[in-house]
């Protein structure tokens, strides 16, 4: 595991410890179990429960180094949330796929339910340090007690979990937690699971905006006012963050960082890293749209097929 003496403690700038993959105390779980296709995202096809080819005997990649490079940017956005590690030393005992085989079934069906409960940690953990849901603090303390309870779970009651009904019951409070965060927020726009695929959105006022589940794939942000944004679930493969105010933004993740593009002037939350893929220098935003100029769903282009950041495809 990680060498944090605390591995459930704060790290600076906030954030968990645990929710963060630590990749040398995984066995390459995030290589083998999900599936992709040949795409802008993966140089080859993968079936789910193949390793990579990619992969070396030690668990670490032999192109890490340069996955962007041979075309692999999907690798580079993947967050597991710290489920990696916890499946491989924690519900496994430190047992690896290849020197325990048997294991192996079992613990490739554990992973993408741990992984969706290290997520809904995530979100939970940053509900909790919003002051204006304090009124809600104990449900969601309540909440992610028992989420933290369910990872502690043997793989055997962790296969049959009912993943989706404790996801619903968790997306409630935390959407009950964002709009509190955002009440005092006047005109905000609401473009939940909207398609802004390429929307020019340069400049634009985005401060308490829903954008959750939004496709933003290509869409132009540089400049944008994205300030307690809600953007949780929000697809930002190849989105043009340059200049862009994410500073408390809600239920931001790296992942959407990493999958996006930015530059030295695009302000993050604390807790969040610069990737490092954007530059050290700043670029001009542009022309910019006018302060509260609105999105138009639907007019951006056909919709991609590809997953998510972060979302495995089905077997």
């Amino acid at each position: 595991m990680s060498a944090n003496p605390d591995p459930a403690g704060p790290l600076p700038g906030g954030g968990r410890a645990d929710l963060r993959a630590d990749c040398a105390s995984c066995f390459a779980l995030c290589c083998v179990v999900p599936a992709f296709a040949a795409s802008a995202d993966f140089a080859i096809d993968k079936r789910a429960w193949q390793a990579c080819p990619n992969l070396r005997q030690d668990f670490r990649c032999g192109v890490h180094r340069d996955l962007r490079q041979k075309g692999f940017p999907g690798c580079t956005v993947y967050d597991c949330f710290g489920a990696g590690q916890k499946v491989s030393q924690v519900t496994f005992h430190g047992r690896d796929w290849r020197r325990a085989p048997e294991t192996a079934k079992r613990m490739f069906d554990v992973f993408p339910v741990m992984r969706h409960l290290h997520e809904l940690l995530y979100y939970l953990a940053e509900a909790l340090t919003l002051e204006a849901a304090r009124p809600i603090h104990g449900e969601l303390r309540d909440l992610l007690a028992e989420t933290e309870r369910l990872t502690g779970e043997p793989p055997e009651s962790l296969v049959e979990l009912d993943v989706a009904a404790h996801r619903q019951n968790v997306n409630a409070l935390l959407l009950r937690a964002g709009e509190l965060a955002r009440a005092g927020i006047r005109g905000r726009q609401d473009h939940r699971g909207a398609d802004l695929i390429g929307a020019d959105l340069r400049g634009a006022d985005l401060r308490g905006a829903g954008l959750r589940g939004a496709y933003l794939i290509g869409a132009d942000l540089r400049g944008a006012d994205l300030r307690m944004a809600d953007l949780i679930g929000a697809d930002t493969r190849n989105a043009d963050l340059r200049g862009a105010d994410l500073t408390g933004a809600l239920y931001l993740t790296q992942s959407q960082l990493d999958a996006a593009n930015g530059d030295a002037a695009t302000r993050l939350p604390p807790s969040l890293t610069r990737p490092p893929h954007w530059p050290d220098t700043t670029s001009e935003p542009g022309a910019r749209a006018k302060p509260g100029t609105a999105a138009k769903p639907g007019a951006q282009g056909k919709r991609s097929r590809a997953a998510k950041p972060g979302r495995r495809a089905k077997r």
